[in-house]
């Protein structure tokens, strides 16, 4: 994680008339937030004995911790493969993948009954090893710490020499100047060891999460309940990191007027459709195993469920990135990592949402209006914090894109700028 030397913060303001709107709608979210902590869950949501879990897991949990792989699977490329030219991916990867994982436990806490126990696995006394959600609990909550010590340089950067806490803090001046120096010299030194354990502690937890449903074979529609759902998720996510990257690149591009990495982003490209493939075939080898795929043709909601999830998440990305003009192409690109997104996001959504079925149901669910908003309320402020530590840490590399302004000179810019060494 050593070569940013051009990362900077971004120089715009953090007020736009679409940030205002994301702010609007982040504050109607944290305010629904609030009544549930302070209500109940029963009152805010939809949850009962039949449907113990709603859109807080199938989203805000389980769809937020895999599109967070792109953290640990950009680093495992640059750091531990030594790809040093996907270095300039690295932390804004790093970012999403922080945020997104601490945006996941917010998440979750909405959803936990009694969501001031939630530091009662931090106690060996109060552990729990025959419990999946155990296992899932202790590895994000240690990989949550180890991200924010892969930021701890990218911060000692930003503030080294340039400490100065207001009034009485400034005594302690000295102090953090020197534990940030420090951390500059000697972090680095041991950088790759929480890179390994954050890859180790991903792909386990990766996986513990697609154990839930396994203890529920005859709640969960055929086309879902595998004995191999574990690997099914632990290679979705990895599939999904790389196109969460581009997705997440081109869209910062966008809004601070950068020139996009089109010649990284279309390299790293290349892996996805190797990555899909593999899901791809193992899923078709677990359908056939089982004798499911007459469930797929049914015509049932389940079923066209599960043909749209493969069909637009797995098999068009395929095709698409397979082909060197669309992963040359900015709007290639950005098409074909959303669509692998939309079927990792839907694939959670099924799994938890559309496959399961109480033995004996007397309702449907579907999400109140208040769950809806928590939702919708953290995706709009984990949106604005990036945009706030990206203005203030040197996070992002880019050139900015004078285009518009300088149409006869921009595409010997674009060129010169984008060249991958």
């Amino acid at each position: 994680m050593g070569n940013h030397a051009s990362a900077a913060p971004m120089k715009v303001p953090f007020f736009t008339t679409g940030t205002k709107v994301v702010f609007a709608i982040m504050l109607a979210g944290l305010a629904s937030y609030a009544y549930r902590l302070i209500a109940g869950i029963g009152a805010v949501t939809n949850l009962d004995d039949q449907f113990p879990w709603g859109i807080w897991i199938a989203i805000d949990v389980a769809s937020g911790v895999a599109l967070s792989a792109g953290g640990f699977t950009t680093a495992a490329l640059a750091d531990i493969f030594h790809k040093e030219k996907y270095h300039v991916i690295v932390r804004p990867a790093l970012l999403t993948a922080m945020l997104g994982y601490t945006f996941v436990v917010i998440g979750l806490l909405a959803d936990l009954g009694r969501y001031y126990n939630v530091w009662h696995p931090m106690l060996p006394s109060m552990w729990q090893g025959n419990s999946v959600l155990f296992e899932v609990g202790m590895c994000v909550m240690i990989y949550l710490t180890v991200l924010y010590i892969e930021f701890l340089p990218i911060v000692a950067e930003r503030f080294k020499n340039r400490v100065n806490l207001p009034g009485p803090l400034s005594a302690l001046n000295t102090f953090v100047n020197s534990w940030l120096i420090l951390c500059e010299k000697y972090l680095g030194r041991f950088i790759s060891l929480f890179i390994i354990a954050g890859v180790v502690l991903s792909c386990l937890h990766q996986s513990s999460l697609g154990t839930l449903m396994v203890i529920a074979p005859t709640k969960m529609h055929p086309l879902w309940y595998t004995p191999i759902s574990p690997l099914m998720f632990l290679l979705s996510a990895i599939a999904v990191g790389f196109p969460m990257v581009i997705f997440e690149s081109i869209l910062a591009s966008r809004s601070f007027k950068l020139i996009p990495e089109t010649p990284v982003l279309s390299s790293i490209a290349r892996y996805t459709p190797i990555l899909l493939g593999v899901y791809l075939a193992i899923k078709i080898g677990d359908l056939t195993l089982r004798e499911a795929w007459p469930l797929v043709f049914e015509g049932l909601t389940q079923s066209i469920m599960f043909l749209i999830e493969l069909l637009i998440g797995v098999v068009a990305p395929i095709v698409l990135l397979s082909m060197s003009k669309v992963r040359h192409s900015v709007a290639g690109l950005f098409s074909s990592a959303s669509m692998v997104i939309f079927g990792v996001l839907l694939n959670r959504i099924n799994v938890f949402l559309v496959a399961y079925k109480p033995l004996y149901p007397t309702k449907t669910y579907f999400p109140s209006i208040f769950e809806i908003l928590v939702t919708v309320g953290l995706v709009c402020a984990l949106v604005l914090v990036y945009r706030f530590v990206v203005l203030n840490f040197p996070v992002i590399t880019g050139h900015e894109d004078t285009s518009a302004r300088q149409p006869s000179v921009s595409a010997p810019v674009v060129i010169k700028a984008g060249k991958v060494n």
